[in-house]
């Protein structure tokens, strides 16, 4: 796949951050892309900006993922408007707050596996179909250099992107036969809101969509399949 011009593409969690970076950057390279969030005001903007940067065709829908019948229900309505998806890229991920495993109520664990794990297999699945029929494509999983360590109080945010690597180690085996690519991202520090204070020697979101992009646009005869990228104040760890 060496460019996205006139590609399907549909990307979760786009509301701000990596995802919305990732719409902006997809829509530098001409895709066609269909984008979710649970903030409509937010999807609102980067809709215009995707529009104004060159987009083929957008869509956006405002949903919470915690639903899997709505998840499976914005996939399908992405495939009607801009055609059978050749990228999904599985970019919502939720970590309510840091604490001890003793500290989390079941609430807050399934609200997290809801989002974070059980939304991607949905939508891994309806992009399976329709991948399997076209005879390729390729799935971005975005998860998280908490998968290489075991940070003390996050502990049910480090289960849900490990449980994900695994749905996604599984899957680039199952799917090879079908020339889906599947493709792991491990960001370190990125400086968005999804942290409560800035941190500017973090990588910037736009970075991370770059390096995004980059993978999903090598030669047709490699295929990235776990990709880890840090911030220089990170190098160390």
């Amino acid at each position: 796949m060496p460019d996205l011009k006139g590609t399907p593409v549909v990307i979760t969690g786009a509301s701000r951050g990596i995802g919305r970076e990732l719409v902006l950057r997809c829509a530098r390279e001409g895709a066609k892309i269909a984008f979710c969030g649970r903030d409509r005001e937010a999807l609102e903007k980067t809709d215009r900006d995707a529009r104004g940067t060159g987009a083929a065709m957008t869509m956006f829908s405002a949903l919470d993922l915690m639903d899997p019948a709505l998840a499976a229900e914005f996939y399908r309505e992405a495939a009607r408007r801009v055609g059978a998806p050749r990228v999904l890229i599985n970019n919502a991920g939720l970590n309510t707050r840091k604490a001890r495993l003793w500290e989390h109520p079941i609430e807050e664990f399934d609200r997290m596996m809801g989002v974070n794990v059980r939304a991607a297999f949905v939508l891994m699945q309806e992009a399976c179909r329709d991948m399997r029929e076209q005879g390729g494509g390729s799935i971005v999983n975005i998860l998280s250099t908490v998968c290489h360590y075991d940070n003390e109080r996050m502990s049910v945010y480090t289960a849900t992107k490990k449980a994900l690597q695994g749905l996604t180690d599984v899957l680039r085996k199952e799917a090879r036969e079908h020339g889906v690519r599947v493709i792991s991202i491990y960001p370190g520090g990125t400086d968005t809101e999804f942290r409560a204070e800035a941190r500017p020697r973090y990588m910037r979101p736009a970075s991370v969509a770059e390096a995004v992009v980059r993978a999903l646009t090598m030669p047709d005869d490699l295929v990235v399949h776990h990709l880890t990228f840090r911030p220089m104040v990170e190098t160390n760890f």
